[in-house]
């Protein structure tokens, strides 16, 4: 079998594995609760591996190690905020989110504000953030695809919309809990074996060039083809030729003269011989010693404004992400929810080893990536090219099959969170609106996944929705838990005003427009990270406007408080009940 058939081969047994499960998990889905929390009868282990498998995403899977090898020490801040998130989850989120009884973020504003106004823009807010998370996991779908099976771009996101509405509409919560759960065992093998291959070739054969002096070369002579005009950084022109359109001229295997920056035209060729360095995409680091050194961001100015708020976005995010909220509705109780949390992280922590492992393995056996800046494949690229023969293959396929369980299990999980938001609060609640609003939700991200393609790295298309929901729905969560002067008013305004400027700033950057080159300066950086100035500007819209309108803090406050931070056992808890 060759490897193109053994990479598809893996793809459909994960494709066909994920729908078989679902299957099984279909005949408990009979009620409303259990399509909205799987009458919230989820222990805390098998929450913690389906909350796992749901919130490892193309970002993780694939994304993370991309920007490691492309922009070094720096991206290492996604891992760790993806990761530390859980932390804050834990400490003022979890449990007495689970004591509210709610079933939904809205149903949740509306429990602890007693206003259906918010109830409904808290509902469009958890639309939002769903739909911008999907676009990247149905980009990742087809670039995936297109880059295993050399299939065009837009069979990823239908393939991966199909498969997950099928699941969906078919069980809901409990159908997709058993999927999620295998998906992350799943994730995490196919990621790691791969990694720790890599890692035994390096130090076999390489020893410590990773910091080195010079910039990443080429074992074999490679050519690259050249999708999209794209800028790059020449530090070493020996040994490389172009063909097509160089520095606006058009040339046939013409060779570069100077170092520096050159520009290559869509359609063109790049020709690598053995040994020669690669170039790298302009204000990526190109040297080994500037790829390992902190402090120089992800391309483009102001370097540590940029860290800042991607700490801001995924440290806080997590906390406003609906998908990971609503499985912590499905967990008995609020002790059992913080195990989950608990349990979430040292998940968590495992995983992300090995994503940044491939990150730093990538750079040496696939830098003609850097030249493109298409570093999300380097994760199912490194394998097959650093290991040849059958182990290569084999190598490769199991991480085409960790690849499309990350693309379906968090996209799962967003799509029934779009779908209990949108059947609670703008359809009567039924099963069947729950599976209309899942069809619904699971279409709209098709055409914005094939227009954002070739756009932004994963990590940072997922990292702009972490803002999204750090600006909005964290604020509304740890204000409303733990405030007792918050307000309606405050809450909604506090909504708007994160939500319309982290959410401004993400279309923006999906339609391309976050260059330096149209923008330049702070725009283009406050647009490309927009978490730093958003989420606080909604903390404090919310607390200004709640001060200005205390009179009409809730009269129950009291009570409400009580049933959120008390212990079950002293029987305050009251379920809320979905409306139909």
């Amino acid at each position: 079998m060759t490897g193109t058939a053994l990479t598809a081969a893996a793809l459909l047994a994960a494709a066909v594995a994920t729908v078989a499960i679902g299957a099984y998990g279909v005949r408990f889905s009979r009620t409303t609760s259990d399509f909205l929390v799987a009458s919230r009868t989820v222990g805390s282990q098998w929450n913690a591996a389906a909350i796992s498998g749901e919130y490892l995403s193309a970002a993780s899977f694939l994304g993370v190690a991309g920007l490691i090898a492309k922009y070094g020490a720096d991206a290492l801040w996604y891992p760790v905020g993806f990761t530390a998130g859980y932390l804050g989850l834990l400490l003022f989120v979890a449990a007495p989110l689970r004591r509210s009884g709610a079933y939904t973020v809205p149903d949740f504003a509306e429990f602890r504000l007693g206003s259906v106004r918010l109830r409904k823009v808290a509902m469009l807010v958890v639309v939002v953030v769903c739909i911008f998370y999907l676009v990247p996991q149905y980009q990742g779908a087809g670039l995936a695809l297109k880059t295993l099976l050399g299939i065009p771009v837009w069979l990823g996101p239908l393939a991966v919309g199909a498969i997950v509405i099928t699941n969906v509409v078919a069980g809901g919560m409990r159908s997709i809990t058993f999927v999620q759960a295998f998906q992350y065992w799943l994730k995490l093998t196919a990621v790691a074996i791969p990694a720790l291959a890599l890692a035994g070739l390096f130090f076999a054969d390489r020893g410590g060039e990773l910091g080195g002096p010079l910039p990443p070369t080429v074992q074999q002579n490679t050519t690259v083809q050249i999708e999209t005009d794209v800028v790059v950084q020449v530090a070493e022109p020996a040994g490389i030729t172009v063909t097509g359109t160089l520095d606006g001229r058009q040339v046939d295997a013409a060779t570069i003269a100077t170092s520096g920056e050159h520009t290559l035209g869509a359609d063109s060729t790049l020709t690598l011989a053995a040994g020669a360095a690669t170039p790298v995409v302009a204000g990526t680091p190109s040297a080994g010693s500037d790829w390992i050194a902190s402090g120089g961001g992800l391309g483009g100015g102001h370097p540590l404004y940029q860290v800042l708020s991607i700490m801001v976005a995924t440290f806080l995010g997590t906390m406003g992400l609906p998908h990971v909220l609503v499985r912590f509705y499905t967990n008995p109780d609020g002790r059992a929810a913080r195990r989950t949390a608990l349990a979430v992280i040292a998940l968590l922590s495992l995983f992300y080893l090995f994503p940044t492992l491939l990150g730093v393995f990538s750079r040496l056996y696939v830098p003609q990536l850097l030249i493109t800046g298409t570093a999300d494949a380097a994760v199912l690229l490194a394998p097959g090219s650093a290991i040849a023969g059958p182990v290569g293959q084999l190598l490769a396929a199991l991480v085409a099959a960790g690849a499309i369980a990350a693309f379906l299990a968090t996209s799962s999980g967003l799509l029934v969170s779009f779908a209990g938001a949108l059947a609670t609060d703008v359809l009567p609640g039924r099963v069947r609106d729950f599976r209309l609003a899942a069809v619904v939700g699971g279409l709209i991200p098709i055409p914005l996944a094939l227009v954002a393609f070739g756009g932004l790295e994963l990590s940072r298309s997922v990292g702009l929705a972490f803002a999204v929901a750090a600006s909005t729905l964290c604020p509304l969560l740890v204000l409303g838990i733990w405030w007792r002067g918050l307000t309606a008013r405050g809450a909604i305004c506090g909504l708007v005003a994160g939500g319309v400027l982290s959410g401004g700033a993400v279309t923006v950057a999906v339609a391309g427009g976050i260059a330096e080159d149209a923008l330049g300066g702070w725009p283009a950086v406050l647009i490309g990270y927009p978490a730093a100035v958003s989420v606080p500007l909604a903390f404090a819209t919310m607390i200004v406007v709640s001060l200005l309108t205390r009179s009409t803090v809730p009269s129950d406050v009291a009570q409400t408080f009580a049933r959120m931070h008390l212990p079950e056992n002293l029987g305050m808890v009251v379920e809320r009940m979905p409306r139909a």
